[in-house]
């Protein structure tokens, strides 16, 4: 079975994560987005279940569970991946090159450049969304402070905050269609089960991660436990053969 030669690429931490992330994010752009009048303009508002999003002060407690959800996870990812001195997800040298070469072969077809755990093209959007979303809490932090009695931010700091926290919030939209639309191409879609499960197959890793030393021994491991269960299976069968054999001869006699 294809199950059976599946082998871990992201650990249950990492998946609670990314999708903690994730649907922060889309809280903030949709609850950001109803705080200014587009649900009334536009009757978001009339839609079933939908007649909260006409309601600002409800738009913005969901605006803080967003950014405290946001918080949370980030600043976790960054403390155990910095704790843990794992940077395999951070940009390497040559890696916008590599991007292009990976994304030439999908396109025209070719060999692929050998890739680690994480294809080049990941730990670039990585970069770049990571710093969006820096950007985001950093300015809304900002923009909260002017909220708070007792806090005096000037103008021109408000201003400049606001300018890039709607940049971010740009910036942040055109990276998940990107982040989705990779997955367009059929080279990638073994990725998107792992966003669930956290499980790719060996062979897709030897073929496309050879460089990842770690997943290559699992996945050759992976392969010699199968053969020996194989093995296994087929001695065990075997001799129910020979004895329903001689079982059926002693019948005829």
């Amino acid at each position: 079975m294809k199950t059976e030669s599946m082998i871990l690429r992201q650990s249950l931490q990492n998946r609670i994560v990314h999708w903690g992330v994730a649907f922060s994010t889309f809280i903030l752009i949709a609850s950001g987005i109803f705080q200014m009048p587009v649900s009334k303009r536009y009757m978001i508002n009339e839609l079933p279940l939908m007649a909260w999003s006409g309601d600002y002060h409800i738009s913005l407690m969901l605006h803080y569970v967003g950014a405290f959800g946001l918080i949370f996870f980030v600043a976790f990812h960054l403390y155990f991946h910095i704790a843990r001195a794992e940077f395999d997800i951070f940009p390497k040298k040559g890696d916008g090159v590599k991007s292009l070469k990976i994304i030439k072969a999908m396109l025209f077809g070719g060999q692929e450049p050998k890739s680690e755990k994480y294809l080049p093209e990941q730990r670039l959007a990585y970069f770049f969304i990571g710093l969006v979303l820096l950007l985001l809490i950093i300015t809304g932090l900002i923009k909260t402070l002017k909220n708070l009695a007792g806090w005096n931010i000037s103008d021109s700091l408000y201003l400049w905050s606001a300018q890039l926290h709607n940049l971010g919030i740009f910036l942040i939209i055109l990276g998940i269609i990107g982040h989705l639309a990779a997955f367009i191409f059929k080279a990638n879609r073994p990725l998107l089960r792992a966003m669930f499960s956290g499980r790719v197959d060996s062979a897709y890793i030897v073929e496309r991660h050879s460089l990842w030393q770690e997943g290559v021994k699992m996945a050759r491991d992976k392969v010699a436990e199968n053969n020996i269960n194989s093995k296994t299976t087929a001695c065990h069968t075997e001799p129910l053969g020979e004895v329903s054999n001689t079982e059926s001869t002693q019948n005829k006699d």
